[in-house]
């Protein structure tokens, strides 16, 4: 499904813990969990980069099939304890009316970015560009910084494409919001009854010249495919414990004919119902 073959690439959306201070304090109500001991966005990049290009690999390294059981990080599944959801809310005429104006504000600021090489002027540098994936980010740090503060509509986080002959295709966006942002302040920019929002949690690092397989496949231990899902049990495992990675974000598929799958997820296949 579209969210987990975007999420494994959401890394380049990293902007600096003092940005999230500068943000002030917005913890009041905020949705458990919060990184208690990272509160740096940039950290996450980091964390990623461990788990996609491990044990030395550069981060422009080519994942080949034999690295991983699953072929290549496009096809992680995430683990159940590794993802927090925002509830769904009863729908009204005002949320989908308020939907249906980020998407068409947004599907007009993206026509430039149909053009790969316009968005990489503009600033969206593309993440893990040799590693094999369904879906690559190319991400704004400055629409992440400024994403931090406010919501505006034409101004996504990253830019999702596929790959096709001669270059690449725009299929989607993502937003972004802080990850200390409250469930309203989640639906003041999104509304929460038509788009569900996700932050991945529970994320540990495996410690240094860990096998890569205990990333991928059925028996993982660490990263976000992981069965490590405690303090504790990363601890006993030797791993370097986070209890969010991220901010909280949410994907848009714009280009869609139908409605319901414009802001779907593999929970709410049919988020849309016009």
């Amino acid at each position: 499904m579209k969210l987990f073959i975007a999420v494994v690439a959401t890394a380049a959306v990293a902007v600096a813990c003092v940005v999230a201070v500068l943000a002030g304090d917005r913890q009041a109500h905020t949705v458990e969990p919060i990184c208690s001991d990272t509160c740096d966005l940039a950290a996450h990049k980091a964390a990623m980069q461990h788990e996609v290009a491990m044990n030395g690999m550069s981060s422009s390294a080519t994942m080949t099939p034999s690295m991983s059981p699953m072929g290549s990080m496009a096809t992680i599944k995430m683990n159940g304890g590794h993802m927090v959801m925002t509830p769904r809310r009863a729908q009204s005429s005002a949320d989908l009316a308020r939907a249906d104006e980020i998407l068409q504000a947004l599907r007009q600021s993206l026509e430039p970015y149909k053009d790969y090489q316009v968005a990489e002027a503009a600033g969206y540098k593309q993440f893990l560009p040799r590693l094999p994936q369904e879906i690559y980010h190319f991400t704004s740090w400055q629409n992440a910084l400024a994403n931090e503060f406010s919501f505006d509509p034409t101004r996504p986080t990253s830019l999702m494409y596929k790959r096709v002959p001669g270059g690449y295709e725009l299929v989607g966006a993502m937003y972004t919001a802080p990850r200390n942002s409250t469930i309203d302040q989640l639906n003041d920019r999104v509304p929460l009854s038509v788009a569900t929002w996700h932050l991945h949690t529970n994320f540990c690092q495996a410690p240094p010249g860990t096998d890569p397989q205990a990333y991928f496949g059925p028996k993982a231990q660490f990263g976000l495919a992981g069965s490590i899902t405690t303090q504790d049990a990363c601890t006993q495992a030797g791993g370097t414990f986070k209890p969010a990675i991220y901010n909280w974000m949410v994907h848009v598929w714009p280009f869609e004919t139908d409605s319901s799958k414009v802001w779907a997820t593999e929970e709410h296949p049919g988020a849309m119902n016009h």
